[in-house]
C-alpha cells in the first residue's frame, strides 16, 4: 500500500505529464492550423478531399476503435471478469473488425460511394435505394445515439485526467472538450486524420510498453512474467468460487459463453455498420492500397486490443487494501472505471503515467472526432444541404458544418457533465440501434443487386425496433442495471436479425429500376476512371 500511496503522491508533484501533454496539445493544434488553410469545401472537411493514404486511414480507423471506453471500462470489467479470456475480443477486433471489414467493405465502398456522390451512410441510403425517409431516418438515428456514446467516452477520459493531475472533473472535461473542439471545427477530418496517425503511433507503442511496464512491477515479487500471469490465474479462480481474500460481498458470477461471445461478436462485427467508422473507406485515395491499409489496421487493433485486456486481467494481482479503494459507494462490488486507473497509478512510473494519460487521450480524442464528424454531418449534410437549405453557397454549408461539430461537442460535454440518468440508456442502446439499422442494408446494397427499397427499409426498421423492444423489455421487467448487461446481447440480435428481413421482403416488392442499379455497381461506367 505504501508504494501505491508514494506512486500517486509522486505523480501528483510532477510537472512532466503537464509538460508533455501541454506540448502533444500544442502539436495537434499546429495541424489543426494547417488543416483549416486547406479546407475549402465540405468534401476537405469531411472526408479529407478523399485523398488520403493507407497509412494515415488504417491509423485513423483503428484510433477511432479504440477510446477510453475500451481502455478503462471495458478492459476494467472483462478483465476482472474473465480474465486472461477476454483477449479473444482483443484478437477478434483486429480480424474481424477490421482485416475483415477492410477487405470486404473497402473496395466496394469505395467504388459505390464514388458513383453515387455519397459522403454519409444516410447519403448512401437515398442515391443507393431512392428513399428520402431512411435518408432522413438515417440522419436522426446518427444524431440522437452517437451523441451519449460521445458523452460515455468523455466520461471515461476524464476520470483518468482527474488521477493523473488531481484536478476536479468539471476542469478535466473542460479541458478536454476545448482542445478536442478547437481542432476539429479548426481542420476537419483533413488534419484530424493526421493527428489520428500521431495519436495512433503513441496508442501503439504506448500499450504494449504499459503491459510491459505492468509485468515488470509485479514480476518483481513473483518471479518470471509466466509466474505473473499463472497467479493472476489463480487469484482470478479463486475469487470465483469466493475463496480468495473476498473483497466483495459476493464472489465474481461465472459469465455465461453466450453473454462472452455477444461481446465478441457486438464489438467485433459493430464496425462494419457504424457510420464513424465506415467513414473512412469513403476518403480512400487508391483502391490498390486497401490491403496493406487492411494489415496494418489489423496489426494495430490487435495488439491494442490485447495489450487493454491484458491490463485488466492482471488487476487481480493488486493487493486487497489497493483493491478496496477501487469498491463502489455501498461497498458491494467493484467500480470497474476506477480499477484500470487504480491499477496504472499503482504500477507505473510518474514519468510513464504521462505518455499512458496521452494513449488513453489518443485514443479518445480520434474517437470523439469520427463521432463529432459523422453525427454533424448527418445535420449538416444530409438534412440542411440534402433538404433545407440546398442551394446555398459551398462557405455556408461549411460554416454550418463546423457550426454542428461545435454545437456537437457542447452537448455531449453537458450530456458528461450533469450525467442524467436516461444517458446510461441511450449509451447501452446506442450500438444496437445503429448497428442493427444499417448494418444489413448497407452490406446488401453494396453486393446485392436485387435488394429492393422496401427491403432495405425494412430491414432499417427491424434492425431499430428490435434493439429497442429487447433493450427496453428488459429493462421494464428486470431494471437498468440487467439493461444494460444484457446490451450486448440486444445489439448481437439487433445485427443479425435484419439480415433475415430484407432478402424476404425484396423478394416480395418492386424491384429498383435498372438505371438506379447500373449506377450504383458502375455497369454504365469505365471501372478504370471510378
Amino acid at each position: 500500500m505504501d508504494s501505491f500511496l508514494f506512486a500517486a503522491q509522486e505523480t501528483q508533484r510532477s510537472l512532466f505529464p503537464l509538460i508533455v501533454t501541454g506540448v502533444f496539445v500544442l502539436v495537434i493544434l499546429s495541424i489543426a492550423a494547417w488543416g483549416m488553410k486547406k479546407t475549402s469545401n465540405t468534401n476537405d472537411f469531411f472526408l479529407g478531399g478523399s485523398a488520403l493514404g493507407p497509412w494515415i486511414l488504417a491509423l485513423s480507423y483503428g484510433a477511432a476503435y479504440f477510446s477510453a471506453v475500451v481502455f478503462i471500462g471495458f478492459a476494467g470489467v472483462y478483465g476482472w471478469s474473465v480474465s486472461f479470456r477476454s483477449l479473444w475480443i482483443g484478437l477478434m477486433n483486429g480480424v474481424v473488425g477490421s482485416l475483415a471489414a477492410w477487405l470486404v467493405l473497402g473496395p466496394a465502398t469505395r467504388r459505390m460511394t464514388r458513383r453515387l456522390d455519397a459522403a454519409t451512410t444516410p447519403a448512401f441510403f437515398l442515391e443507393r435505394y431512392g428513399s428520402k425517409g431512411m435518408k432522413i431516418v438515417g440522419a436522426v438515428v446518427v444524431f440522437l445515439f452517437l451523441l451519449p456514446y460521445s458523452a460515455s467516452v468523455f466520461a471515461g477520459l476524464t476520470y483518468l485526467f482527474k488521477e493523473v493531475f488531481n484536478v476536479s472533473m468539471t476542469t478535466a472535461l473542460t479541458m478536454i472538450t476545448v482542445t478536442t473542439g478547437v481542432y476539429l471545427v479548426m481542420g476537419g477530418y483533413k488534419a484530424a486524420a493526421r493527428i489520428d496517425f500521431i495519436q495512433g503511433t503513441i496508442m501503439f507503442f504506448g500499450a504494449l510498453s504499459m503491459v510491459w511496464f505492468v509485468f515488470s512491477y509485479f514480476a518483481k515479487d513473483l518471479g518470471s512474467y509466466a509466474d505473473v500471469v499463472e497467479n493472476a490465474v489463480k487469484l482470478y479462480r479463486g475469487r470465483l468460487e469466493g475463496v480468495v481474500d473476498p473483497i466483495q460481498s459476493t464472489p465474481i458470477k461465472p459469465m455465461p459463453d453466450w453473454l462472452f461471445w455477444s461481446v465478441v461478436f457486438m464489438t467485433s462485427v459493430a464496425p462494419w455498420g457504424l457510420p464513424q467508422m465506415v467513414h473512412k473507406f469513403y476518403a480512400i485515395k487508391d483502391e490498390k492500397q486497401i490491403v496493406k491499409g487492411a494489415i496494418v489496421c489489423c496489426v494495430f487493433a490487435a495488439l491494442v486490443g490485447v495489450a487493454a485486456y491484458t491490463i485488466g486481467s492482471l488487476s487481480h494481482l493488486l493487493p486487497p487494501e489497493v483493491l478496496q479503494t477501487t469498491l463502489n459507494a455501498d461497498g458491494t462490488a467493484i467500480d470497474f472505471n476506477k480499477l484500470v486507473p487504480t491499477m496504472l497509478v499503482a504500477c507505473l512510473p510518474s514519468w510513464f503515467l504521462a505518455i499512458v494519460l496521452l494513449l488513453v487521450l489518443s485514443a479518445s480524442t480520434s474517437t470523439l472526432c469520427s463521432l463529432a464528424l459523422t453525427s454533424s454531418a448527418a445535420i449538416s449534410l444530409d438534412l440542411v444541404k440534402g433538404f433545407v437549405l440546398p442551394n446555398a453557397s459551398e462557405k455556408t454549408h461549411l460554416t454550418i458544418f463546423r457550426l454542428c461539430c461545435a454545437v456537437f461537442l457542447v452537448c455531449s460535454y453537458l450530456i458528461a457533465l450533469f450525467n442524467p440518468s436516461w444517458i446510461v440508456a441511450l449509451t447501452a442502446l446506442s450500438w444496437g440501434a445503429i448497428c442493427g439499422g444499417f448494418l444489413a442494408p448497407y452490406v446488401y446494397g453494396l453486393f446485392w443487386r436485387g435488394t429492393t427499397k422496401c427491403g432495405a427499409a425494412a430491414g432499417m426498421a427491424s434492425g431499430i425496433i428490435v434493439a429497442n423492444a429487447i433493450y427496453w423489455g428488459v429493462f421494464i421487467c428486470q431494471g437498468p442495471a440487467a439493461a444494460k448487461s444484457f446490451s450486448p446481447v440486444t445489439a448481437s440480435i439487433a445485427m443479425v436479425f435484419p439480415f433475415f428481413v430484407v432478402p424476404v421482403v425484396s423478394a416480395m416488392t418492386k424491384k429498383l429500376e435498372p438505371e438506379r442499379v447500373k449506377r450504383a455497381f458502375g455497369d454504365a461506367y469505365d471501372e478504370a476512371n471510378s
